[in-house]
């Protein structure tokens, strides 16, 4: 639910459509002859038996429909897909890939410190989606693990570090580091608060009210740090607060965390498939606020997704947004920014390049996007938004700052 089709409670259209008929339809079983030969036997991937569209169409679940009529994590279809993190017991590896933004890391995250495995290792990385599975760095990697684990063999894992981190640099520059915990136990948890009167973000807190007004499916609002002082290193996860108020019943929070060069060009990354991929993004439909007392973490707000409890127009709610796990260090000079927008980030230089077999020119999301009218209906989403900060309303994004060893 939350980690793939409904992000804080928003439908991800690009993602489920693209990927079942790219992925799934492409090999079902039926389509013989309109399907792939197997290069290793000859024989065809979707089984000998040639079917018609329509018969195949009649063979299997409309996965898009089966995800955006299910509006809350507690509905049974979830519910049947979720995994009971206190019996995971087996040693794993969960490799996470920081430019993942809207499929795989959160789980790899939460799989790694919610699970019951006394043994188990985290490694994140950057680039490509697929890139470190095929090639050495990756393979040396999971050999160790397998043989270790599955052959009895003396691979050295047994001095493995809990965590490996390809700790990522603008220009996709990664130098590794051995951790032994995630989040990083030394992490200076720095609020950087929002000032909407100026439209900047630093560490000083708001000493007056001020508050900012865009439309609800628009653009949105950015706010911008000061050119840094220093070097900076933020790796981990990030949680906002925020203090928003609609012109109707709902409103979508799309959260993007930035980086900017001294001459203000925006720095993005080779994501797991976008080529300009932002350095972090959260997602939260605010009628979807309410938290799980139990498993919210000051620094990982967690939604039960289990009612949709709509806006009074015009009042003034404070919610949570979790921003997926990250990793940048910046040097001095750079700007950080956030993002507040009413639909999906689009990198405003030029378009990243999509896969061949999703058929999709991506800018900056991927195929992560939110654009369904069904779930997003205009006269419900369409209307402005307002962001409030000042003394008693402490809007921030809390940044998972790491001194130097």
């Amino acid at each position: 639910y939350r980690d793939m089709a409904h992000h804080g409670g928003i439908f991800c259209r690009g993602f489920v459509q693209d990927w079942s008929k790219a992925q799934v339809y492409t090999v079902q079983n039926g389509r013989g002859t309109r399907g792939f030969k197997s290069r290793m036997n000859g024989d065809w991937v979707s089984g000998p038996e040639t079917l018609s569209e329509e018969l195949l169409g009649q063979n299997r679940r409309d996965f898009y429909e089966d995800c955006i009529s299910r509006k809350l994590d507690t509905d049974p279809y979830w519910q049947s897909r979720m995994p009971d993190w206190s019996k995971v017991k087996t040693p794993l590896l969960s490799s996470a890939n920081w430019g993942g933004q809207g499929l795989h890391p959160r789980g790899n995250f939460e799989g790694f410190v919610r699970s019951a495995s006394e043994q188990k290792w985290l490694e994140c990385h950057g680039i490509e989606h697929w890139t470190h599975f095929y090639t050495n760095y990756g393979l040396q990697l999971q050999k160790k693990f397998f043989g270790h684990f599955l052959k009895g063999e003396d691979t050295g894992w047994s001095k493995q570090p809990k965590v490996l981190l390809q700790v990522r640099h603008p220009g996709e520059k990664f130098v590794e580091r051995r951790e032994g915990e995630w989040p990083l136990a030394r992490t200076k948890w720095t609020k950087f608060y929002l000032h909407p009167g100026d439209m900047t973000i630093s560490s000083a807190p708001q000493k007056t009210a001020s508050s900012v007004t865009y439309a609800g499916l628009g653009d949105g609002v950015t706010f911008l740090t000061e050119p840094l002082e220093h070097e900076i290193e933020v790796t981990g996860p990030i949680a906002a607060k925020l203090w928003v108020s609609s012109a109707t019943e709902d409103a979508d929070l799309f959260l993007v965390v930035r980086a900017f060069t001294p001459d203000l060009k925006e720095v993005t990354f080779q994501g797991a498939l976008d080529s300009h991929t932002p350095i972090a993004q959260g997602w939260l439909r605010c009628s979807h606020r309410k938290l799980d007392p139990k498993l919210t973490l000051p620094y990982r707000p967690y939604h039960t997704h289990d009612a949709q409890q709509k806006l009074t127009r015009g009042q003034v709610y404070e919610v949570d947004v979790e921003v997926w796990p990250t990793c940048i260090v910046l040097p001095k000079g750079y700007r950080l920014a956030l993002s507040v927008r009413g639909t999906d980030y689009v990198f405003p230089g030029e378009p990243g390049a999509g896969l061949e077999t999703l058929g999709k020119v991506w800018t900056g999301v991927g195929p992560f996007t939110h654009n369904d009218p069904r779930d997003r209906p205009p006269a419900i989403f369409g209307g402005d938004v307002t962001l409030h900060a000042g003394p008693d309303r402490a809007a921030h994004v809390l940044l998972p700052v790491i001194p130097k060893k």
